[in-house]
């Protein structure tokens, strides 16, 4: 897909109220930006196509729901190949980026992955999209780490599936949440961490760790006299507009623009799409850091993939580092951060297929 100029005119009623969280004071200028509570249950299994990409001819969709360890009722999208064969299948799950839903980049990737003979699922965290959640647009490393393992409880259970070869893809902050997922849930097999962010990390401290010890007191006590502010009104505040650009931007911002604020990636219930997190927000990543246990990841393979010249490279350097074998960090040349999101002629498909036919084999 080819990034387009043309803005989205926003002329829904709650548009512009909510948009990409924005942390002034916190350090955080912008953002690329869980078992299952009884039977899952399944919606219409050939919904309106409301997605960011074409339809394959190769895979069947299907809309599907199911309860987090929480109760919380996530919202998903199953994917899986026309011509099957026979046996069970070995299946990935997918999340992410932070603040996007499954009509974006993570069901590109599922569709993709199903093309190539997986059962996959991608599917809207907490809060946000079609899942449940209030009040809305509000994220966590702890609910949303769980996320992934609802998702890995639901697609166990499919009787197309066999449970003992399954894989995990985050995307962008996704990838550090499937990191942490994957540490502490055995069930999976194999993670991939594409684009990624480390959300704990960058809320804490700041992009490129720049966080003063002042910055980050004077923001933490910002945030903690909105708890007052929201308790009163009885809901929470948003942060405004965010991804209009004014000029004069970074270029990783006019990239987000590019992607969530244009006909190639927008999408009206993501997020990042002229929407917003909750300013307390960043409260559950300040002193969370979701990349303790990444060495216990180990003896499972870790694949790393993210963009030469993307600004959010340090991150799975880091990660990649923190990691024991097997691991593997896979530089594309030339790429930014996000075109990983949705550039077919980028992402490394055939080396996510070989990296999954390999580690989800029989």
């Amino acid at each position: 897909m080819t990034p387009s100029n043309e803005t989205v005119n926003f002329d829904e009623p709650d548009a512009g109220r909510r948009t990409l969280l924005k942390m002034t004071g916190v350090g955080v200028a912008a953002l690329g930006v869980a078992s299952v509570a009884g039977a899952p249950t399944l919606a219409q299994s050939e919904p309106e196509w409301d997605k960011v990409f074409p339809k394959s001819d190769k895979v069947e969709h299907q809309k599907v729901s199911f309860k987090n360890r929480y109760g919380i009722t996530l919202v998903a999208d199953l994917y899986m190949p026309k011509n099957p064969g026979s046996g069970r299948l070995a299946a990935i799950v997918v999340g992410g980026p932070f603040g996007a839903v499954k009509e974006q980049s993570s069901g590109l990737y599922a569709q993709s992955m199903s093309e190539r003979g997986f059962v996959t699922l991608a599917f809207d965290p907490s809060y946000t999209g079609e899942s449940s959640g209030e009040p809305r647009n509000i994220a966590s490393p702890d609910i949303n780490t769980e996320d992934f393992s609802a998702a890995v409880d639901f697609i166990g259970l499919r009787p197309e599936v066999d449970r003992e070869r399954i894989g995990m893809i985050g995307v962008c902050g996704w990838g550090g949440m499937a990191l942490n997922a994957v540490a502490v849930d055995k069930r999976v097999k194999a993670v991939v961490a594409s684009t990624m962010y480390d959300m704990t990390r960058v809320m804490s401290k700041g992009y490129n760790d720049s966080v003063t010890l002042e910055q980050r007191t004077k923001g933490l006590e910002q945030l903690s006299r909105q708890r007052w502010a929201d308790a009163e009104t009885g809901a929470p505040a948003y942060q405004p507009p965010y991804n209009v650009l004014n000029g004069g931007e970074a270029q990783f911002l006019v990239d987000y623009h590019d992607y969530y604020m244009t006909p190639r990636g927008y999408h009206k219930r993501a997020v990042n799409s002229g929407n917003a997190w909750s300013q307390t927000t960043p409260l559950s990543f300040m002193n969370m850091p979701i990349l303790t246990y990444i060495a216990e990841i180990s003896p499972r393979p870790v694949l790393f993939i993210h963009g030469e010249k993307a600004h959010s490279l340090y991150f799975a350097e880091t990660a990649y580092a923190a990691a024991t074998e097997p691991k593997e960090l896979m530089v594309i040349p030339g790429a930014s951060h996000t075109d990983l999101y949705d550039k077919v002629d980028v992402i490394p498909f055939d080396k996510l297929q070989s990296f999954f036919d390999q580690h989800l084999s029989v």
